[in-house]
Formats: structure tokens, sequence, C-alpha cells
């Protein structure tokens, strides 16, 4: 009994140095960001390379990386919530119809091209579809929510999402210095931003270094994405039942499907900010304590990137992953100039 509440006391123990530690990272990135020479990354960016430096240096218990994941998912998600007070309705239906048609084209257009890639190069129907929706909604969370409705391998559900992380996480530092070198309009880069990036993590940190107007828009945009994850979930849960030849499936009941609930709660912060009940010094207030939350989720994803997932995947993945997110950055830029956006 005594050794119980002594394991329970380490487990809890481990678990609050995990979430502490990506606040002591998002505080260091934060006054880092405030000097001059990295002021133009973005707090954002700066926590997720002081998280991927410090687990390079230290080894980090198995405790505390449930602290850390702890910060990467729930703090994320509630720190995106909360980000719902940066936006009212009058923007949402200024956003106009062709943010709508971007998002749809977008998911439609990645899905494809990755299905056409992995049946090309000969990989996993199952794998390729986990790519394929981690790269054109949201990352993932996309991977986790199809996984059981067209029955992944637990393998390729684990590598997809570590996979899916480091190559969102390289366009989130290759887009923020894009934004630098090339001095790009803050809205165009924000929707460029919020259609092609992989994670809600990497929208919002990569969006950041724009300004208010690039992070509003981006976030905006992505979440149109996310949006589209439950009719994605449902074509592609039929399509492998349809082509499971015989064997035993999920149903596609209503409660089997996904519900991003962060997008909802998103969307109520909106509806409260467009009414402007709230005082804005609440306000305010509240969007530090988003910003921060987003930093910890920042830090605690530089904290699990494990770069030794590439070795797992295969070379056949890692180029359908790679030529995948390349063609939707390609494809993004190409509807931007198309709606004469940029």
């Amino acid at each position: 009994m005594v050794k119980t509440n002594k394991n329970s006391k380490v487990k809890e123990s481990g678990y609050v140095k995990g979430v502490l530690l990506t606040l002591f990272i998002a505080i260091i990135a934060g006054m880092i960001a405030k000097l001059p020479i990295f002021s133009m990354m973005g707090v954002m960016i700066i926590s997720i390379i002081l998280g991927i430096g410090w687990k390079r240096i230290v080894n980090l218990s198995l405790e505390s990386k449930k602290g850390i994941n702890f910060s990467s998912k729930i703090l994320l998600r509630v720190g995106i919530i909360l980000m719902g007070l940066r936006l009212n309705l009058d923007q949402i239906m200024s956003a106009g119809s062709s943010i709508v048609f971007i998002d749809i084209a977008v998911v439609s257009f990645t899905i494809i091209v990755m299905l056409f890639l992995g049946k090309w190069f000969s990989l996993n129907d199952k794998f390729s579809a986990l790519l394929a929706v981690g790269t054109a909604i949201c990352g993932a969370a996309a991977i986790v929510a199809v996984a059981p409705l067209i029955k992944a391998k637990e393998e390729h559900i684990a590598i997809s999402v570590a996979f899916i992380a480091i190559l969102g996480t390289v366009g989130t530092v290759f887009y923020s210095i894009l934004f630098v070198l090339f001095d790009l309009h803050s809205y165009a880069y924000g929707i460029l931003v919020g259609s092609t990036l992989h994670e809600l993590a990497h929208v919002v940190a990569a969006s950041l270094p724009g300004g208010d107007t690039s992070s509003e828009i981006a976030i905006l945009v992505k979440m149109g994405r996310v949006a589209l994850l439950i009719p994605v979930a449902i074509i592609l849960g039929s399509m492998f039942t349809f082509t499971g030849q015989g064997k035993k499936r999920s149903k596609l009941a209503v409660k089997n499907l996904p519900v991003p609930w962060f997008v909802i709660g998103f969307l109520v912060m909106s509806i409260i900010n467009s009414t402007g009940i709230v005082p804005k010094g609440i306000t305010d207030l509240l969007i530090s304590v988003s910003i921060l939350f987003l930093s910890m989720a920042m830090a605690g994803l530089g904290l699990s990137i494990n770069f030794k997932d590439f070795k797992k995947v295969g070379m056949k993945a890692v180029i359908v992953g790679v030529l995948g997110s390349i063609l939707l950055a390609l494809f993004g830029g190409l509807l931007l100039f198309l709606f004469q956006v940029v």
C-alpha cells in the first residue's frame, strides 16, 4: 500500500514537472522573443526550437512526458478556444465565400493527390490515408479521428502522427523565414499559412510574425479545414468499408464520428466577443493566457518530436509525405493568385 502511494506521488510529481517544463520554456521563449533579432520569429517558433534543443540535451522521464503531452494536446485546444476572443462574426462574414472554397479545394486536392501518390509508390492504403488527412486537415487530430473508422494499424497511427508533426514543424520555420525574406502581405500570408500548414499549432506559430491580421485570418481559414474533418471521415470510412472484402469494420454511427469540440468552443468565444459584453481588459487578459498556453503547447510539441521517426516510416512514406506537403503549399499559393489575394 505504501509502495502504491509512493508510485502514485512519483507519477503525479513527474506529470507536474512536465507541465512546468513547458511553462519554463514558454517563459524563456517570451523573453527571447522581445530581443530585436528574435522578435521577427515570434514566441511560438522560439518555443518549438527551445523544446527540440532541450530534448536533445536532457533525457525526459516517462512521467514528465505525460505532463508534456497535456500541454501539447489539452492546453493547445484551450488556447485555441480562447483565441476565438480575437475574432468576431463581422470578420467571419467579411471573409467571404472565397475562403470556404479555398478550404474545400485544398483539402480535396491534398487527399486525392496523396492517395494517388501512395498507390504510385505502393504504400499501404490506410497508411496513405492517415498521411493524407493529417496533411490536409489538422495533423494528429485528424489522424487519430479517422484511424478507427478505417481500422488502421497502431504503428501506422503513431508513425503518421510523429511524421506529420515533424513535417509541419519544418514547414512552420520555413514559412516564418519566407515571410521575413519576401515581406509578404500579412493577410495573404495568413491565408497561405491557414490553408497549407498541418497542425493548428503550426498555423498559430507560423502566422504570428505577420501580426494580428495574419494570425486572425490564418486561424479562421484553418478552422474551416478542421470543420471538414467530419465529412472527410465519413467519406474515407465508407470507402474502406466498401473495399474491406468482407472484413469486420466499425459502423459509421454518429457516436463514432469525430467531433472537434475546440472548434465549437472557438466559435462560441467569437460569438461572445462579437456581443461586446466582455470588458476589453478581461478580453486582453484571456488572450494573453491563450498565447501562454499556446506557447507551452509549442514547447510540448518540440519536446515530443523525435527525428528518428523518419527512419521508421521508410523512404516511400517520406517521399509521399514531403511531396504532398510541397504540392499543398504550391496549390495554396496558386489559389491565392487566382483569387487575387496576393
